[in-house]
């Protein structure tokens, strides 16, 4: 007898949301935006089912985001070491959930909910369950990210987001970026914080500024919000329209990246990632939740085309 073997997606279930002309895919690894557009338009940087999604794309994380130095930190009195996934600069890269596939909670034609219990190890021994929604409505995509420890201890954590934005076929240099944040954080040649400085120069991006010849790689906080209390990353593009990037207030932190050295992706997007907190938090604790046993953490956050 024999046994026909099917590979798997790198990406696994895809879960295919529509609604009046948008279009979004919702990957099962990773939780994932894999596409999204308004009447055929790109919103985010789109990749194939068949793809490792490049750059993070579209991806949850959690339990922290960005780097931590060296692959340790400490916590209520023990130290902790995860394996390090970016060799070159010593550091553990947006925490442990990228890769792995969610499972299936509740999916409708607009709307799918996925869910993953962190497992417990050594380096993080906090079963901690992340559930992302993902719905289409009226005014876009909405995005709710909730964090739940499941343990019988505090844990530390953090989560984000890894959106590229697509600037619609055009060239990132043509593309104009304001980012709704009143300091940027400075960074050492690894790029973990040093410190943080008002916004100034081509730093100060509070209004549209152009990103020709603008290498990004960098964290901004001290968010602003409107009055509605959503603070907000606009990529304008010379096809008249805007990319719109909203979170509420659980974002502590704005990364922004233009992947110029990203292979794959360099100067395509612009990668807009709403954090609960910025690099290498579990280590010097700025903005790092606490989450208690049975409590839980949430976040929203959503994408439009203007």
């Amino acid at each position: 007898m024999s046994t026909t073997l099917t590979t798997p997606l790198p990406t696994g279930r895809q879960h295919v949301l529509e609604l009046d002309g948008q279009r979004a895919v919702i990957t099962a690894v990773g939780a994932s935006i894999r596409s999204y557009s308004v009447d055929g338009r790109d919103v985010v940087l789109p990749f194939d089912e068949t793809e490792i999604p490049p750059a993070f794309s579209g991806a949850v994380l959690a339990p922290w985001p960005n780097r931590l130095r060296d692959g340790e930190f400490g916590y209520e009195g023990h130290t902790y070491e995860v394996p390090l996934t970016e060799h070159a600069r010593q550091t553990a890269l947006h925490g442990l959930v990228a890769h792995t596939a969610f499972e299936t909670t509740d999916a409708d034609a607009t709307s799918v909910t996925l869910e993953h219990v962190v497992v417990p190890t050594h380096g993080y021994p906090w079963p901690v369950r992340v559930r992302l929604t993902y719905t289409l409505t009226d005014a876009g995509l909405h995005v709710r990210a909730e964090g739940t420890n499941l343990g019988t201890t505090t844990a530390p954590y953090g989560i984000g987001f890894h959106p590229w934005l697509s600037p619609g076929g055009a060239e990132v240099d043509d593309c104009t970026l304001q980012v709704n944040a009143a300091r940027h954080v400075t960074i050492d040649d690894r790029l973990l914080p040093t410190g943080a400085e008002r916004v100034d120069g081509d730093y100060d991006l509070r209004s549209p500024q152009s990103l020709k010849g603008l290498d990004l790689d960098d964290a901004w906080i001290d968010v602003t919000q409107d009055a509605d209390g959503l603070s907000w990353i606009r990529l304008g593009c010379p096809d008249g329209r805007t990319v719109a990037l909203w979170a509420d207030d659980a974002t502590r932190a704005w990364q922004v990246c233009t992947g110029d050295t990203v292979v794959h992706i360099a100067r395509r997007g612009v990668a807009a990632e709403p954090m609960t907190c910025i690099a290498d938090a579990f280590r010097t604790g700025d903005d790092l939740v606490h989450l208690a046993p049975g409590a839980s953490h949430t976040i929203t956050w959503g994408l439009a085309l203007l």
